[in-house]
C-alpha cells in the first residue's frame, strides 16, 4: 500500500469546507434574488466539483500527480454534468415542491429557514460524501489496480446516469408519453438508472483512495451516507412516493428492479 499524507489532508479538510460552503452560501443569494430556492440542486455538482479542484491546487507537491488529476477529472466531469443537466431540466419552472413543502413550516424568515435546512446542510453533506476525493489527492506512489477499477466502475456509472437522463429527456418531449410511465431502455432494467449510476460513481471514487488503507479506512463512511441518501433518503423513496399514484406505476414497480439493474421480470 502507498504512504498517506495525514497531517496535509487535516489541513485539507478546512480548505474542502471552505469550498463547499462558499459555493452554498453564492447559491443562496442567487436563489434569494430570483425567489427560487432549487437553483441549490445545481450547486450540488458544482460543490463536489469546487471540492476536488481546491483540493488538486493545495495537494500540488504531494500526492500522486496522475491520481491527482484522475480523481479531480472524474469528479469534476460528473458534478458538472450533472449541474448542467438539471439547470436545463429546471428552466422556465417555479419552485420544487420538495422545498415548497420544506419551506411552509418555517415559522419565521422562510430564507433563513432554508440556508439552515437546505443550503448549510447540502454544505455538509458535499464535505462529508467528497471525503474519498480529498484523501485520493494525498496518497503517494503510482496508480495501481484499485484504481483501474475504481476509474471501471465510474465509467459504469456515467453510463447508467447519462443515458438514463437522456433517455428520460426523449421520453417526456414526446407528447404522446404526458401520464405514461418511463418503461424503455435502461428503465426497463431498474427504475432508478440515474441514482444507480450516482452510487456507482461514488464507490468509483472510493476504490481510487483505497491505494492506501488507512485512507480507504477513513473515508469508508462517504460512499456509504451517498448510499443511504439514495436507496433509503432523499433520492428512490421520495420520487417513488410522488410516482405511486400514476398509472401503470404499480405494474412497473412489479417487474422492474427498485435499485440494482436486472432483466425485467
Amino acid at each position: 500500500m502507498n504512504g498517506f499524507e495525514w497531517g496535509a489532508f487535516a489541513v485539507n479538510l478546512a480548505w474542502a469546507a471552505a469550498a463547499a460552503l462558499g459555493v452554498m452560501l453564492v447559491t443562496f443569494v442567487i436563489a434569494v434574488r430570483k425567489g427560487l430556492h432549487r437553483v441549490v440542486d445545481v450547486a450540488w455538482g458544482v460543490g463536489f466539483t469546487a471540492v476536488a479542484v481546491v483540493t488538486c491546487v493545495a495537494s500540488a507537491g504531494g500526492g500522486d500527480p496522475g491520481r491527482r488529476y484522475l480523481v479531480t477529472a472524474l469528479t469534476a466531469v460528473w458534478g458538472l454534468r450533472l449541474a448542467a443537466h438539471i439547470a436545463w431540466r429546471g428552466r422556465g419552472h417555479g419552485e420544487d415542491p420538495r422545498y415548497e413543502k420544506l419551506l411552509s413550516k418555517a415559522s419565521g424568515n422562510r430564507n433563513l429557514y432554508a440556508l439552515r435546512m437546505v443550503y448549510l446542510l447540502q454544505g455538509a453533506l458535499v464535505w462529508l460524501v467528497s471525503l474519498p476525493v480529498q484523501a485520493a489527492q494525498y496518497i503517494d506512489g503510482p496508480l495501481s489496480g484499485l484504481a483501474v477499477a475504481g476509474t471501471a466502475v465510474w465509467l459504469l456509472g456515467m453510463f447508467f446516469e447519462a443515458v438514463g437522463d437522456a433517455q428520460l429527456a426523449r421520453f417526456k418531449r414526446d407528447p404522446a408519453n404526458r401520464g405514461r410511465v418511463m418503461d424503455r431502455g435502461l428503465w426497463r432494467w431498474t427504475r432508478h438508472p440515474n441514482y444507480f449510476g450516482d452510487f456507482c460513481v461514488w464507490w468509483g471514487l472510493f476504490l481510487i483512495a483505497c491505494d492506501s488503507l488507512g485512507a480507504a479506512a477513513a473515508v469508508a463512511v462517504s460512499p456509504v451516507v451517498m448510499s443511504l441518501l439514495l436507496i433509503r433518503g432523499s433520492g428512490k423513496p421520495l420520487l417513488e412516493r410522488h410516482m405511486a399514484e400514476r398509472p401503470g406505476y404499480a405494474e412497473y414497480v412489479a417487474r422492474t428492479s427498485g435499485f440494482f439493474p436486472r432483466p425485467p421480470r
